[in-house]
This record gives C-alpha cells, sequence and structure tokens, in this order.
C-alpha cells in the first residue's frame, strides 16, 4: 500500500457524487435499523405491565438486541470479504424487516424478543459496512465531516427513538413500535437493490466456528450474570456469579484463539489494531461513553421521567427530543473541527461535560423540573456531539488499509458490549439499591445508578486525557485510501 503525500491530501477534499451516494443510501437505511435499539425505552414500563414480566427481564428486549449486535458483529470482517457489499446490504435489511414483522404480530415476550433477536442481526452488520465504506471511499482531508454524518445514525437514532417510542406509544399502541418502521425498511430494502453498486472482489475465508461460539457464550454469559444480579433484589434460581465466570473464560479464550489465527491471517477478528495506541484509546473512549448513552441517557432517563416526575409516555419522549436534535445539529460541524483541529481539543471539554451531566441527574429528585432534566441532558447531548465523530475517525485513522474492516468491527462490537453491559449494570443498580423492591426501581434506586453512571463519566475524562495531541501523529494517519478504486468490504 503506497502512502498518499500530505499535500496530495488537501487537493482532493472533495467526495465523488457516486460515493456520496452510496454512503447517503448506506446512512439512511443504517438510521431506520439503529433507531429500533431504543425506540422501546420509553414503553418497558408498559410492556412489563402487559406482558406481565419484571423490570430487569423486559429490559432484554433492549439489551438482548445489543448482545445479539455484539456477537454477530465480529463476523462481519468474515462477511466483507466473503460476500459483496449489495449481498450483504440485502440480507441485513431481509433479516430486519423479517425481525420487525414477528414484532409487530408478536403474541407475548417470547415472540418479541425472538423478534428483537432477528432484527439485531440484520442491524449488526451494517454499522461495519458503512465505516469501513468512508474509511476507503472517503479523502482523508474530508473524512472527519463523513463521520459527522454517521454520528447521526450511531447517536442520534438511538437518542431520538424515545421520543418516537412515546408517540406511537402514547396514540397507536406498542405494536405501532414496529409497523411504522417496517414500510421505511422495506423502502430502504428496495432502493439499496436499485442503487447499491460497488465495486468488489470475494474470496474464500474460512469462518472459524469455535470463535463465533466462544464470543456468544463469553458477551452472553457476561450480560446475563451481571443482569441477574438486578432480578428479584438478587435471588434467581442460578448464582449470577456462574454465568459471569462462564463468560470470561470464554471472553479470554476467545481472544487467545484470534492471537493464534491472526497469525495465519484467519482470524474472526483480528485484534492487532488495539496494538495502536490511539485506536485502544479511542476504543476505550467509546466504550465508556455509550455505556453512558445507552445505559444512563436512553433507559435511565425515561424511566426517572416515568416513574418518579410521573410524566405520560409522550412528554418523557418530547423531552429527550431536543438532546437528540443537539446531537444531529453537531455531527458534520464537529467533524468538520476534527477535520482541522484533531481529536484531542474536541474530546477533553465532551468527556467533562458528558461526566458533569451524569452528576447532574444524580441529583434530582422528585421536586426536580422537566426543565431541568432536558438543560442536564441537552449539556450530556453536546458532549456526546464533541466526543462521537472525532474518537470514531481518529482512531480508525490510526490503522493501515487492511486492517480497516476489523478495526471497524472491534469498534463496532466494543460499542454495543459497552451498551449492554451499561444497561445491565445500571439497571441492576438502580434495582439493588431500591427500598423494598417491587419489580420497578424507585427514586433511591435511579440516584444510585446514575452515581454509578457518574463514575463511568469521570473514568471517560481521565482516557481523554490521554488522546494524543495531533502532533504525535503515526505514519499510518497519513496512509490512507491511495487507490481511488479500492473495494469496500474486499480482501487485504
Amino acid at each position: 500500500m503506497s502512502e498518499t503525500q500530505p499535500g496530495s491530501v488537501e487537493q482532493d477534499r472533495s467526495v465523488p457524487p457516486r460515493v456520496g451516494l452510496l454512503i447517503g443510501v448506506l446512512v439512511i437505511s443504517a438510521f431506520v435499523m439503529i433507531l429500533n435499539e431504543t425506540i422501546l425505552s420509553v414503553g418497558l414500563r408498559d410492556l412489563s405491565i402487559e406482558l406481565q414480566v419484571s423490570t430487569n427481564t423486559v429490559q432484554w428486549l433492549t439489551s438482548g438486541f445489543l448482545l445479539t449486535m455484539a456477537v454477530v458483529i465480529p463476523t462481519t470482517g468474515f462477511l466483507l470479504e466473503r460476500y459483496s457489499p449489495l449481498q450483504i446490504f440485502l440480507a441485513s435489511l431481509t433479516l430486519f424487516s423479517l425481525g420487525t414483522l414477528i414484532c409487530g404480530l408478536a403474541p407475548g415476550f417470547a415472540a418479541l424478543l425472538l423478534g428483537r433477536v432477528i432484527q439485531a442481526c440484520g442491524t449488526a452488520v451494517m454499522i461495519p459496512l458503512l465505516m469501513t465504506s468512508v474509511m476507503r471511499l472517503v479523502p482523508v482531508a474530508r473524512r472527519g465531516a463523513t463521520m459527522g454524518t454517521i454520528t447521526i445514525v450511531i447517536a442520534v437514532a438511538p437518542a431520538i427513538g424515545p421520543t418516537v417510542g412515546g408517540a406511537l406509544l402514547s396514540t397507536l399502541g406498542w405494536r405501532w413500535m414496529f409497523f411504522s418502521v417496517l414500510p421505511l425498511a422495506l423502502a430502504a430494502l428496495v432502493i439499496g437493490a436499485v442503487w447499491l453498486r460497488l465495486d468488489s472482489e470475494t474470496r474464500s475465508v474460512p469462518l472459524d466456528v469455535v470463535s463465533v461460539l466462544l464470543s456468544a457464550v463469553g458477551f452472553g454469559g457476561l450480560l446475563y450474570g451481571l443482569s441477574a444480579f438486578g432480578e428479584e433484589g438478587g435471588e434467581t434460581a442460578v448464582s449470577p456469579w456462574l454465568p459471569l465466570a462462564a463468560g470470561t473464560v470464554a471472553v479470554v479464550l476467545f481472544v487467545w484463539r484470534q492471537l493464534r489465527l491472526q497469525r495465519e491471517d484467519r482470524a474472526l477478528l483480528d485484534l492487532r489494531p488495539l496494538l495502536r495506541r490511539r485506536f485502544t484509546i479511542g476504543v476505550v473512549l467509546v466504550a465508556l461513553m455509550f455505556m453512558c448513552l445507552l445505559g444512563a441517557a436512553a433507559i435511565l432517563l425515561p424511566l426517572y421521567l416515568r416513574i418518579v416526575l410521573e410524566e405520560s409516555s409522550l412528554v418523557t419522549g418530547l423531552a429527550v427530543l431536543p438532546g437528540g436534535l443537539l446531537l444531529g445539529l453537531l455531527g458534520r460541524p464537529v467533524g468538520a473541527l476534527y477535520d482541522r483541529l484533531g481529536a484531542r481539543p474536541l474530546v477533553i471539554p465532551g468527556a467533562v461535560a458528558m461526566a458533569v451531566a451524569m452528576w447532574l441527574f444524580a441529583l434530582l429528585g422528585q421536586d426536580s423540573s422537566l426543565g431541568a432534566v432536558v438543560a442536564i441532558h441537552l449539556l450530556l447531548s453536546a458532549g456526546l456531539g464533541l466526543m462521537m465523530s472525532p474518537l470514531m475517525t481518529d482512531s480508525l485513522s490510526a490503522l493501515p488499509n487492511h486492517l480497516y474492516s476489523h478495526g471497524s468491527a472491534i469498534l463496532a462490537t466494543l460499542q454495543q458490549v459497552a451498551g449492554a453491559l451499561g444497561i445491565a449494570l445500571l439497571v441492576s443498580v438502580a434495582a439493588l439499591a431500591t427500598d423494598s423492591y417491587a419489580g420497578t426501581p424507585d427514586a433511591e434506586g435511579l440516584r444510585a445508578a446514575f452515581v454509578a453512571a457518574g463514575v463511568v463519566g469521570l473514568l471517560a475524562v481521565v482516557a481523554a486525557l490521554n488522546v494524543p495531541r495531533r502532533g504525535a501523529a503515526t505514519e499510518t494517519e497519513t496512509a490512507t485510501q491511495s487507490d481511488a478504486t479500492v473495494r469496500v468490504g474486499g480482501g487485504h
């Protein structure tokens, strides 16, 4: 792979129209799919009552979605080499549409959870395909701004999910959270089938089934064990420590196996990107950020508004809408600032804002005003907006071309794992800290969970201080797409 000289980077700042169209199709499709991560969050309490399951059980409709994505995403390195981008796109949206239909028709919790799992299988491969496409097709000088657009998918879609869900729940019922999305998914499927044409080559690469199984057992065990601590006050048929221990062992074996297989270029998930400091710091920060975004903002905050302030599902959804819109507005401007300044000047104040917002949430009580909640959520959204696209662009820019797909898979996997862990951890803390726990956390339980989220925010500030300065860039930052015809999802 040849290197692009700095001068040539500045001369090629435009994104070809065809490339822009292709990325636009992927972005719109992914937006519809990722919206479903959190669309149920404001309806969890209603679903808990209607389906006659506890709060900790019903939250698996969200964390199970994230966990399934975390299990499937590591296989995308294999999928992007074995199948064409069009084949992956069509399979992705077909699975998502099928899962959405099952959810809408689900007669009970088990069928609803099955539909969510199928939805997640379709969603999982879209994010790495989107991120890899940007890194391989967009000139270096425009990556920040383009990745800012992807922020709309990764951050804004989950952020406005509660708003959309609240509006539908209060007017049409929970089934329409899925029936309203299905036509959009089918339309994206048709448009993609007609417009999505990417030059690519495929090669026969082996799928390491053992690695897939270890990944599923590892992440599944960790999530189940953590959530079980809050189930009925920690009194479960199986000790939570057993799945936690099994999950930890499986993850260790998974990592060990990848280190062995990558010597022969056969790893399901090549871990060599983690040897690069900039990438590793970015991954850690993204993980901490998603714990706060999905665990606190998307789950705890709606629970606080519904249970403590006793707001309706519609008001709850509208309360988080300004923050979601702010994330969308910040996407491209922050990305453009990254193209000029680098990550550090943006990530540090973003992490500080996120941590402050978490601790301010912990100060809320039964007498707090709705305006205060909205203001704190706006502060949180501003912090997330300053961190999201710079971290993703900067971490992937530290990698050579042939590791883009694996770096994207690692980044996307840890996003989902961290989000699921954040949900399970914070919901469990809220349950354990609730007086006379009867299936629903109270004000004190939610306050304890926000304190835990505040600790996560402080860890993010510490990690942000270690983001390298722009002048400390490695040689791989300028070694980017030297040939404009490089294929999306192709081999090394």
